[in-house]
């Protein structure tokens, strides 16, 4: 069991290693063909900070555990929203931009509804258990993705930064020619990276699927707190540190970023490559993962701010759910 608790660990240092270097390498690579931030901000960092979501949720789907790939997005969601939103207002107040309210909130509320409508699509019980979440659904996911980032990169274009960068690219491009000079190191990070989370994916869900075994704990309770918390450090740690800095809209916009990439991108390509069925996943569980995105809307939308009252309010809820899984063991 120590041995077991150990790995776990291990695992979700080298998951959480492995994607910081993948993310680093990837930036380093396109910053040397001078790639606009923004762009490697909308796609690259942002994509980095679910990688460790993704490769679990791969690897469960592969290890026939679809109840911890499930229970980690789900899980990964609220903690996203409650906890690393509230602990970031207590660390400081945010303020919430207005775009971000009626356009980028909204988003992750429908991606929210998406899965719960997508959990339900081929079953007359109110009940998930047997339900799959098919390779049909992934590609509708998927799509939902693809809505999403062309969405996002119109917004950002509109609001003048990538034409700028394009523009001072322009002027310059013969005068500062590619820098490869790190390249061959910048990729060399990314095979290390990939292969830390591969390898730290399958000792974390190994490890998990023992406990669950050996002590009789439900796969989706585990994927819902220890396997969603363990991937959630990333985002936890930027959005808390961005918050203390006074960048709110980097600390709101990395959880409610997260939440979509979670939804759409990785259950969308797990389904894909390997449809799921779920067993262990509550209706209670996907209505948290709504109230919570739905509670930090109204939070947001009545004055563009996030108080530390209402973070605290998004924390204890957060505590209650937990409280309320570890009940059920």
């Amino acid at each position: 069991m120590i041995i077991q608790g150990l790995l776990i660990i291990l695992g979700i240092i080298l998951v959480l290693w492995g994607a910081d270097r993948l993310t680093e390498g990837a930036s380093g690579i396109a910053r040397g063909f001078h790639i606009p931030e923004i762009i490697i901000g909308l796609t690259i960092v942002a994509a980095g900070t679910s990688t460790p979501e993704l490769f679990v949720s791969l690897v469960s789907a592969f290890k026939h555990t679809p109840d911890l790939a499930v229970g980690n997005v789900i899980g990964s969601n609220i903690f996203n929203t409650m906890l690393i939103v509230g602990c970031s207002a207590l660390v400081s107040p945010l303020v919430i931009n207005p775009s971000t309210v009626k356009k980028d909130i909204p988003f992750a509320v429908g991606a929210s509804l998406l899965l719960f409508i997508l959990c339900f699509d081929d079953m007359d019980s109110p009940h998930l258990w047997g339900n799959d979440i098919s390779r049909s659904d992934g590609i509708i996911m998927l799509m939902g993705f693809a809505a999403f980032m062309l969405y996002t990169f119109h917004e950002a274009r509109n609001s003048g930064e990538i034409k700028k960068k394009e523009e001072y690219l322009g002027e310059t491009v013969e005068k500062e020619p590619n820098d490869l000079s790190h390249l061959w190191s910048n990729i060399g990070w990314m095979v290390v990276g990939l292969a830390c989370l591969i390898f730290g994916s399958d000792l974390f869900v190994d490890g998990a699927t023992y406990i669950c075994h050996r002590f009789g704990v439900r796969q989706s309770v585990i994927g819902l707190t220890v396997v969603a918390g363990g991937t959630s450090l990333p985002e936890l740690a930027t959005s808390v540190v961005a918050a203390y800095k006074g960048k709110a809209s980097m600390a709101i916009g990395n959880a409610i970023g997260s939440n979509v990439f979670n939804i759409l991108l990785i259950l969308g390509i797990t389904a894909t490559v390997c449809p799921m069925r779920i067993m262990g996943i509550t209706i209670m569980d996907l209505m948290m993962m709504l109230v919570s995105i739905g509670l930090l809307w109204i939070f947001a939308f009545t004055k563009y701010f996030v108080s530390r009252r209402e973070g605290a309010v998004l924390i204890a809820g957060f505590l209650v759910y937990m409280g309320w899984l570890f009940y059920l063991l």
